[in-house]
């Protein structure tokens, strides 16, 4: 049995309205035997081992090192497409990197989104919502084949759910999301705190999210990171400080930066709600919007771009979790309707197939300065890239065939 041919499968019984794990249900269990599992089962590959055998033949350029830095609620006909509105992002780094015209959303709001670029699971209704109430999913039955799809409903997905975090972890590579303004006000944001400062702040399974609505002094936002929603983060069943070691402030990030050696291969960078423009005005007096992006962008991104992992192999990718509701277009197969690959709303993008067209900016030592693609992608084509550079299978709809990884088009100086 070789490792793409593995699953951990775990039986999950609600009692209570919890779910509850019934740990002599785990099993090692070849794919083929695993789909065949009983009503209830949650099933998913390990995500450690060998690629998918549908995988492009294409070989990115030796990157070891990604960073995304995600910014909120506005089309690519906004940004990338008005440089006035954002000369330093769609200007000034749009000539330093490859400019990605049709990337695409997967839905609406925001924390679909964010849940699709980490895991390839698709939207549900209370992902669509942003989950206000940080509820346990309801799952309903096991994983749909062919995408691992897990049918129902809620926030925080069951333990046997990997993230592409996960997967790092298993291939013995690291990663960190870097959440500003986490653990500003630790009761908020229920931070705990460790050595590299406040880390995984996240409210009791069920409860209300306070991170929701800005404060004047803290403006951090849980649902604008995937991560802190599966138990196989918050609550990893074989390293109880996972969550605290991985999910953390900008505290630790410039040090971080400053070797090789001390830089996670994968960083996930989220502003606060004003720095990513998601509030304007901003709960302490900024403007926010379009030039309170450009003036985060000013200070981050030098530091990323001047860091010795960026310049020796490094990718940074920024792009956007959503156009605004009224757009609904998509790419790469995911369309309005049932579907296997979104097996719980019948339109991801709430009124149609998708978030709408977003684009996406992409700068690194293997990218020709003023590079364009107008080749289609979206949010599971950065999952699927990720994956690919670091030998990764793929989660989720990022094994969809329509999805297309980074390719020529993107990198031009391999």
């Amino acid at each position: 049995m070789n490792n793409t041919d593995i699953i951990r499968t775990r039986r999950f019984i609600r009692i209570g309205g919890r779910l509850a794990a019934l740990a002599a249900a785990t099993a090692l269990l070849p794919l083929s035997l695993a789909w065949g599992g009983a009503a209830g089962a949650v099933t998913t590959q390990t995500g450690a081992g060998a690629p998918n055998a549908a995988r492009s033949a294409y070989k990115p350029p030796p990157i070891k090192h990604v960073w995304v830095i995600q910014l909120e609620n506005e089309s690519g006909t906004a940004t990338f497409g008005d440089p006035k509105a954002d000369p330093y992002l769609a200007k000034t780094l749009r000539d330093k990197g490859a400019l990605l015209k049709d990337y695409y959303s997967i839905g609406h709001h925001s924390l679909d989104n964010y849940i699709a670029e980490i895991s390839g699971q698709a939207p549900n209704p209370s992902t669509q919502t942003d989950c206000p109430i940080y509820t346990a999913f309801d799952a309903t039955g096991p994983a749909v084949a062919p995408y691992d799809q897990l049918p129902g409903n809620g926030c925080v997905f069951p333990e046997p759910l990997i993230t592409v975090g996960n997967q790092l972890t298993s291939a013995g590579l690291t990663w960190a999301a870097y959440m500003q303004d986490m653990g500003n006000n630790p009761t908020r944001d229920n931070t705990t705190e460790t050595s590299q400062g406040p880390a995984c702040g996240h409210p009791p399974v069920g409860s209300p999210d306070p991170t929701q609505k800005a404060t004047k002094t803290d403006m951090y936002a849980m649902r604008h990171e995937g991560f802190m929603y599966f138990e196989s983060v918050i609550d990893n069943p074989t390293d109880p400080n996972y969550c605290l070691q991985h999910i953390l402030s900008f505290q630790p990030l410039q040090k971080d930066l400053s070797k090789i050696s001390t830089t996670p291969n994968f960083s996930w960078v989220t502003p606060n709600l004003c720095n990513d423009g998601h509030d304007s005005p901003c709960a302490n007096g900024l403007p926010g919007g379009l030039p309170q992006i450009d003036t985060f962008l000013k200070i981050w991104v030098p530091r990323i771009l001047d860091s010795p992992a960026y310049k020796k192999n490094g990718l940074l990718v920024i792009t956007f979790d959503e156009g605004s509701t009224s757009l609904t277009t998509a790419c790469c197969g995911e369309t309005a309707g049932a579907s296997d690959s979104h097996p719980n709303v019948t339109d991801p993008g709430l009124t149609g197939a998708g978030g709408g067209e977003v684009g996406a900016l992409l700068l690194s030592p293997f990218i020709k300065p003023g590079t364009t693609s107008t080749v289609d992608y979206n949010h599971y084509s950065l999952l699927r890239s990720i994956e690919q550079i670091f030998g990764l299978s793929y989660l989720g709809d990022a094994a969809m065939p329509q999805v297309k990884s980074f390719g020529k088009d993107v990198y031009t100086r391999p």
